[in-house]
């Protein structure tokens, strides 16, 4: 194999400056995701709704995205203007959203847990809805920045580098809002701060990034007049998609990697509240905080050292041995909660970081050399449809975590605070220790099934690669 097929050509190269502005649009991915569920706890610790609420707060939206998400892939895909196909949806959908998540954190004051319950809901709503014109534009757009197997690996490392900065400050969230007076005010301050960062830096790739648009087919005229009048056309796009078998295998590692990490990771504040530090919430936010920092902060080493590890010996291979060293990181955790030395709870922090660091370094490669597969069998680039896929089945699952995890916590016997009161609750034994089970056993035992769906991933290196020759020579570029 020549030396060309072996390494990036020049024009398959990201410039620096595209890279950049694609980790701004990373950021606001992660910092939102990040923020979202931190903040929610607001809704149980200081409103005092019901966990089952909440987590029918966090599920139901994902009802909508389950049409919006790919509709909006497919609008994309087929969006032909001056701009390109994504970076007009990138730009209006950054500042709908970002004012969106902004207000959807101004509780009222003295109304019900009813009228609250349903104003969350609300917005909640409005805000994926909004979100997605954003999100799904976007994820596509780093699909398709390089055609090149290993710069697609590299643009995704440097990218989910960015977005951990997000996830360095997130675990801060609950101890900030406890430093005021009042943590729904708190709530309500951040959610400006946020807002406006999604306004700000979501812009950007729309501003600085450039599409590569040779190569994209032309849509035909009908899909051209109207998208509703091309349904049919549109589900047979998606039917194909999730039918993709390298595809759904992608997909069901995600879900159970990603989700049964935020799943187990819900109850872990609690567990440091009132197992560790006795209904201390200060001492709690301190090491909730340090905990995700420090976690956060090895993500960062892991991204690149996943990056070089899978250029050695695959994606793959890369993925089993991370994913491997994440599990030992969640069974450290089981001897790190310990009362009388609870900051032994730090030395999982590198373990678990090789899960959070490598999975979507991995997998947003993975998905390009996927959708490289699939247009060689069906002749169209359906980065859109594909993302949006993807990714709203990773929202989906956030939101079964969510809405799992409050009727986790009732069954635990959990007892919710009263809003307003400063009674320190005191949980029992039994709550207790089924917290400390979920939050470690749940995200080893999700691991683990996605380890034995990840070994049987049929793309290589050398079948990615031959797929791109098959393809530049149907484009003409090979003789």
């Amino acid at each position: 194999m020549s030396s060309v097929t072996r390494s990036a050509c020049t024009s398959d190269l990201i410039p620096l400056g595209q890279k950049v502005a694609y980790a701004a649009g990373m950021l606001v991915n992660n910092l939102q995701a990040a923020a979202m569920p931190a903040m929610m706890v607001v809704l149980n610790l200081g409103i005092g709704l019901d966990p089952r609420l909440v987590g029918i707060i966090g599920f139901i939206p994902r009802i909508f995205d389950a049409v919006s998400d790919p509709l909006m892939g497919y609008v994309s895909d087929n969006t032909r203007s001056r701009w390109g196909r994504r970076r007009p949806y990138i730009f209006l959908g950054a500042i709908t959203a970002g004012l969106v998540f902004a207000g959807m954190w101004q509780f009222p004051d003295g109304q019900t847990k009813a009228f609250y319950f349903w104003f969350f809901l609300i917005g909640s709503i409005l805000y994926f809805l909004t979100y997605t014109v954003y999100a799904t534009p976007f994820v596509a757009f780093g699909y398709e920045m390089t055609p090149d197997y290993h710069e697609r690996t590299r643009l995704h490392a440097f990218a989910n580098t960015a977005g951990q900065l997000a996830w360095i400050g997130a675990p801060w969230i609950w101890w900030i809002m406890s430093s005021f007076e009042n943590k729904v005010h708190g709530a309500s301050v951040l959610g400006i701060w946020f807002g406006g960062a999604i306004v700000i830096l979501g812009v950007v790739p729309a501003l600085f990034c450039r599409e590569r648009i040779a190569d994209i087919p032309e849509p035909n005229p009908v899909e051209r007049r109207s998208v509703f009048s091309n349904l049919s056309i549109f589900f047979q796009g998606l039917v194909t998609a999730v039918r993709c078998k390298p595809f759904a295998k992608l997909c069901a590692a995600t879900f159970l990697v990603f989700n049964g990490y935020q799943l187990g990771i819900s109850f872990a504040l609690y567990v440091m509240i009132y197992y560790l530090f006795n209904g201390d919430n200060q001492a709690a936010g301190q090491l909730n905080g340090q905990w995700g920092s420090l976690t956060a902060i090895c993500t960062v080493g892991v991204i690149p050292l996943t990056a070089l590890i899978s250029e050695k010996i695959g994606k793959r291979r890369t993925f089993l041995v991370t994913i491997s060293l994440s599990i030992l990181g969640y069974a450290m955790k089981w001897i790190g909660y310990n009362p009388e030395y609870p900051y032994w709870l730090l030395a999982s922090c590198p373990f678990v970081a090789f899960g959070t660091g490598s999975l979507f370094t991995l997998m947003g490669s993975m998905i390009s050399d996927v959708c490289d597969y699939d247009e060689l069998g069906s002749n169209k680039r359906r980065e859109g449809v594909f993302g949006a896929i993807y990714w709203w089945m990773v929202k989906v699952g956030m939101a079964l975590a969510l809405l799992v995890s409050g009727y986790l916590l009732v069954a635990s016997g959990f007892i919710t605070p009263q809003p307003g009161s400063t009674e320190i609750v005191v949980q029992g034994e039994k709550t207790l220790f089924y917290l400390r089970v979920f939050d470690v056993f749940i995200p080893i035992i999700t691991s683990t099934i996605a380890l034995m769906i990840m070994s049987t991933y049929e793309i290589t290196e050398d079948s990615a690669r031959e797929t791109r020759q098959l393809l530049e020579h149907r484009r003409g570029h090979v003789s």
